[in-house]
Protein backbone atom coordinates (compact mmCIF):
# COMPACT_ATOMS: atom_id res chain seq x y z
CA UNK A 1 0.00 0.00 0.00
CA UNK A 2 1.28 3.56 -0.55
CA UNK A 3 0.87 6.27 1.89
CA UNK A 4 -2.58 6.98 2.85
CA UNK A 5 -4.52 10.71 2.20
CA UNK A 6 -4.11 11.29 5.97
CA UNK A 7 -1.44 10.56 7.79
CA UNK A 8 0.41 11.51 11.30
CA UNK A 9 2.60 11.36 13.81
CA UNK A 10 2.91 11.52 17.28
CA UNK A 11 5.61 13.33 19.65
CA UNK A 12 5.90 13.16 23.51
CA UNK A 13 6.68 16.37 24.32
CA UNK A 14 7.33 15.48 28.02
CA UNK A 15 9.80 12.96 26.57
CA UNK A 16 10.88 14.48 23.95
CA UNK A 17 10.82 11.80 21.43
CA UNK A 18 8.20 9.82 18.94
CA UNK A 19 5.35 8.21 21.00
CA UNK A 20 5.58 4.84 19.75
CA UNK A 21 2.88 2.12 19.65
CA UNK A 22 -0.11 4.54 19.83
CA UNK A 23 -3.55 3.28 18.18
CA UNK A 24 -4.85 5.38 15.77
CA UNK A 25 -8.53 4.77 14.21
CA UNK A 26 -9.47 7.38 11.25
CA UNK A 27 -12.82 8.01 10.77
CA UNK A 28 -15.32 9.53 8.31
CA UNK A 29 -18.75 11.09 8.78
CA UNK A 30 -21.19 9.89 7.30
CA UNK A 31 -24.33 11.67 8.19
CA UNK A 32 -24.86 11.45 11.80
CA UNK A 33 -22.86 8.67 12.49
CA UNK A 34 -18.94 7.93 12.51
CA UNK A 35 -17.44 5.40 9.95
CA UNK A 36 -14.36 3.74 10.46
CA UNK A 37 -11.98 3.76 7.68
CA UNK A 38 -8.49 2.73 8.90
CA UNK A 39 -6.39 1.90 12.50
CA UNK A 40 -2.71 1.77 13.22
CA UNK A 41 -0.16 2.08 15.29
CA UNK A 42 2.83 4.50 15.29
CA UNK A 43 6.11 2.94 15.00
CA UNK A 44 9.35 3.70 16.10
CA UNK A 45 9.65 7.25 14.57
CA UNK A 46 5.64 8.05 15.88
CA UNK A 47 3.99 7.70 12.92
CA UNK A 48 1.22 6.04 11.14
CA UNK A 49 1.71 6.19 7.14
CA UNK A 50 -0.93 3.90 6.33
CA UNK A 51 -3.67 4.46 7.92
CA UNK A 52 -6.63 4.73 5.42
CA UNK A 53 -7.26 4.93 1.57
CA UNK A 54 -5.03 6.59 -0.61
CA UNK A 55 -8.01 9.15 -1.73
CA UNK A 56 -10.76 10.35 0.32
CA UNK A 57 -13.71 12.46 -0.48
CA UNK A 58 -14.34 15.70 0.21
CA UNK A 59 -16.04 15.81 4.37
CA UNK A 60 -15.45 15.36 7.37
CA UNK A 61 -13.28 13.10 8.94
CA UNK A 62 -12.18 12.42 12.32
CA UNK A 63 -8.36 10.77 14.37
CA UNK A 64 -8.86 9.64 17.20
CA UNK A 65 -5.74 8.70 19.86
CA UNK A 66 -5.88 6.30 22.27
CA UNK A 67 -3.41 8.31 24.52
CA UNK A 68 -4.69 6.74 27.80
CA UNK A 69 -3.28 3.21 26.41
CA UNK A 70 0.10 4.80 25.50
CA UNK A 71 0.62 6.86 29.00
CA UNK A 72 -0.51 3.94 30.93
CA UNK A 73 2.21 1.72 29.07
CA UNK A 74 4.67 3.92 30.23
CA UNK A 75 3.14 4.24 33.99
CA UNK A 76 2.81 8.09 33.63
CA UNK A 77 -0.78 9.12 34.77
CA UNK A 78 -2.50 11.48 32.21
CA UNK A 79 -5.41 13.69 31.83
CA UNK A 80 -7.19 12.87 28.01
CA UNK A 81 -7.64 8.82 27.87
CA UNK A 82 -8.46 9.47 24.02
CA UNK A 83 -7.70 12.58 21.54
CA UNK A 84 -10.10 12.73 19.01
CA UNK A 85 -9.20 15.58 16.11
CA UNK A 86 -12.08 16.20 13.74
CA UNK A 87 -10.70 17.98 10.89
CA UNK A 88 -12.44 18.55 7.00
CA UNK A 89 -10.66 17.31 3.52
CA UNK A 90 -11.40 18.67 -0.04
CA UNK A 91 -10.24 15.62 -2.03
CA UNK A 92 -8.27 18.31 -4.55
CA UNK A 93 -5.63 18.52 -2.05
CA UNK A 94 -3.29 15.90 -2.60
CA UNK A 95 -2.04 14.70 1.52
CA UNK A 96 -3.17 15.75 4.79
CA UNK A 97 -0.70 15.20 7.58
CA UNK A 98 -2.06 15.87 11.16
CA UNK A 99 0.62 15.71 13.58
CA UNK A 100 -0.04 15.27 17.25
CA UNK A 101 1.94 16.73 19.94
CA UNK A 102 1.39 15.30 22.94
CA UNK A 103 2.16 15.54 26.79
CA UNK A 104 0.32 13.63 30.17
CA UNK A 105 -2.18 17.08 30.59
CA UNK A 106 -1.94 18.76 27.06
CA UNK A 107 -2.07 18.04 23.37
CA UNK A 108 -1.70 20.10 20.05
CA UNK A 109 -1.95 19.83 16.37
CA UNK A 110 -1.89 21.25 13.67
CA UNK A 111 -1.67 20.89 9.43
CA UNK A 112 1.40 19.66 8.72
CA UNK A 113 2.87 19.04 5.41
Amino acid sequence: MSVSHVTTHILDTTAGRPAVGVAVVLEARDGDVWVQLGSGSTDADGRVKELGPERLASGAYRLRFDTGAYFAGINTDAFFPEVALTFAVDAEQAHYHVPLLLSPFAYSTYRGS
